[in-house]
């Protein structure tokens, strides 16, 4: 069994350039808490195996999702929820006044690094890409 207090969990930064805690993980998924501070944008990423289930926590921000040829942007704030499907590329930016935070469900668990691959920005990111 496992417990953790977030703020006892050191942050790294994820593949996307976000910052993330790491959480709890069982044999089908793991669960991480995402930050995402004032004015950033990460790079967009495809996953290669894994699905995600998102929840906004805090903060106001957009994420664009491209699927199978459609694009969509959606605006999101406390109690969005939203999926990011295998093969689904994706980017996220905080548009507000305070960090955009997230609880993020994947499933299998996050297997490493390898499993987001950088494709191409929907928003501009800045370089070096530093969140």
């Amino acid at each position: 069994m496992q417990a953790v207090r977030l703020a006892d969990v050191r942050a790294v930064v994820a593949p996307d350039g976000s910052q993330i805690r790491e959480l709890v993980a069982v044999a089908q998924g793991s669960m991480v808490h995402c930050t995402l501070p004032q004015d950033a944008v990460s790079m967009a990423v495809v996953h290669a195996t894994v699905d995600e289930a998102w929840y906004c926590l805090a903060g106001t921000g957009q994420v664009w999702r491209r699927c199978e040829g459609a694009d969509s942007v959606l605006d999101v704030e406390a109690g969005i929820a939203l999926t990011i499907e295998c093969g689904t590329h994706f980017q996220f930016r905080n548009k507000g006044d305070e960090d955009l935070r997230f609880v993020f469900v994947t499933m299998p668990p996050w297997p490493g690094a390898e499993e987001a691959r950088r494709v191409e920005d929907h928003w501009p990111t800045p370089w070096p890409h530093v969140v």
